[in-house]
């Protein structure tokens, strides 16, 4: 089989839940390894787990891949010249390369039924039988010992002796013993294979030229490297990606995210708010770096990105620095124009309930806001209190600041504003300065109670930015609806 000359890579997830961050991680290295070399990026479903694999994980897949934005030359939904993408509809292919294998005597028929396997395992003390190794029952056995009619498994013959050897791209050559591999299962007694086999046909026949994943997967590549040989396939490269660790060290796996309060699934991110932006930015971290650079626009993660580069060590998620690299990414025009960052925060304001809001109110709350705010969650909640008619009050806010003392101020503050001509800034804070001059009062004695006014919040920017969104009018209205509010307060 020819090499092909441009690099083909593929990222090959079981549906059997949602995409996992680190998925998306090993899926951003392939997408940036194929757009960077001018080469192929293949999406493939390895579905052959039946039992848990389900449509509706191949979509959450193929939905979270479409908003992180990494698009796929060939699979699902695209098509392409090697298919079908998904293994289930491969099935007489794996049939076609077992058969050979066991013709050429590198593979064979194992009937051995799981009571037989029980029992030699049970011939094991208590405490390793879960080191229990298939003893090579039919091994040795010729097609004259087949038995007609009786389900089998296909086992691979593994070298009695020697050493099988591969060179990572990662972690560099990496020597496993053939003695500390055992018969291996290929194909399953229903005709379905099992993963090392399945993916190496497929990876051979779709002329992927490097396979790059989760450095967990080591332990499979030796069996593999056996079954290129075996069939006299070409190997592809190797690179094994360290691992995204949880803050104690482990592996971040999809059932640890409540123990962490991490969020572990791709949509997660995307119902949080979180930029895909940002978050690829954060992911492209884990394992690779170029230079002091912290954040990059797409297009220089394909200038820059090199396989090659790629570090071995494992890195451990911090859920607050991928807020902070979040928050710059999505305060800065160059990774996130503004026209862009409205469309984005749309759909999470009408999650609140908005719906018709003056377009030129949206624009001036959000400079305000966005800033501030980390995720569009954190936007739209900020943005909240100037698209609605009347501000919501946090009870304990409202309690705190809005008292009946308060209330002769807030009054006298909008009798003070309805003087100002120009609602701009500079004119709000110069009758500001002059209103609390004339009452030997410190911004500080009045904000807590105006910002309450003004948002319904304890918490939010300063007041002048906040009139100055809200304009004369509503600010007014707001702070006296607010003295009145605070004069019942007994």
């Amino acid at each position: 089989m020819t090499r092909p000359r441009t690099p083909r890579v593929r990222f090959a997830p079981s549906p059997t839940g949602y995409l996992h961050i680190g998925g998306a991680r090993t899926i951003l290295f392939n997408w940036l390894h194929a757009r960077q070399s001018g080469g192929t990026f293949v999406l493939r479903i390895e579905d052959t787990d039946q039992a848990r694999s389900t449509d509706e994980s191949a979509k959450d897949i193929i939905d979270a891949m479409r908003w992180l934005g990494l698009d796929w030359d060939e699979g699902p939904e695209v098509g392409g010249p090697y298919g079908p993408y998904s293994q289930m509809e491969r099935l007489s292919t794996y049939k076609e390369y077992a058969d050979r294998l066991v013709a050429q005597g590198k593979a064979y028929r194992c009937y051995a039924t799981r009571q037989q396997l029980d029992e030699w395992r049970n011939r094991l003390p208590a405490d390793q039988r879960h080191r229990f190794v298939y003893p090579r029952l039919w091994r040795d056995k010729t097609e004259s010992d087949w038995l007609a009619g009786k389900p089998y498994v296909v086992r691979f013959k593994t070298p009695l002796s020697g050493q099988t050897i591969f060179h990572d791209k990662v972690y560099g050559d990496i020597v496993t013993s053939n003695s500390e591999i055992q018969d291996f299962v290929i194909m399953r007694s229903d005709g379905i294979p099992l993963y090392n086999f399945g993916a190496v046909v497929d990876d051979a026949l779709m002329d992927i030229t490097l396979v790059a994943r989760g450095a967990d997967h080591i332990l499979n590549t030796a069996q593999q490297v056996l079954l290129y040989e075996a069939l006299s396939l070409p190997i592809p490269e190797l690179a094994h990606l360290p691992m995204i660790l949880g803050p104690d060290g482990r592996k971040l796996g999809k059932r640890d995210g409540e123990r962490y309060g991490i969020p572990v699934s791709v949509m997660q991110y995307k119902d949080l708010g979180y930029s895909p932006e940002a978050l690829l930015n954060y992911l492209v971290r884990f394992g690779w770096s170029y230079g002091d650079q912290e954040t990059f626009m797409r297009s220089e993660l394909v200038e820059y990105f090199n396989i090659e580069d790629v570090s071995s060590a494992h890195g451990k998620f911090d859920l607050k620095k991928c807020k902070a690299i979040c928050q710059k990414v999505l305060t800065d025009d160059r990774y996130t124009p503004f026209a862009d960052y409205l469309r984005q925060l749309r759909p999470f304001l009408i999650g609140r309930g908005l719906r018709n809001w003056d377009d030129s109110l949206l624009e001036k709350a959000t400079r305000l806001i966005r800033p501030r705010s980390a995720t569009f969650v954190e936007c739209a909640e900020g943005i909240d209190c100037f698209l609605r008619d009347e501000p919501v009050f946090d009870a304990q806010a409202r309690a705190k600041f809005l008292t009946p003392a308060a209330a002769v101020h807030l009054r006298a503050l909008s009798d003070a504003l309805g003087a100002v001509d120009l609602f701009e800034h500079e004119h709000i804070e110069e009758t500001m300065q002059s209103f609390l001059r004339s009452r030997n009062m410190e911004i500080k004695d009045i904000a807590p109670a105006v910002r309450v006014a003004l948002t319904g919040r304890g918490t939010a920017p300063g007041v002048i930015e906040i009139l100055a969104v809200l304009g004369k009018n509503v600010g007014r209205r707001r702070l006296e609806a607010a003295a009145r509010l605070a004069e019942e307060a007994q």
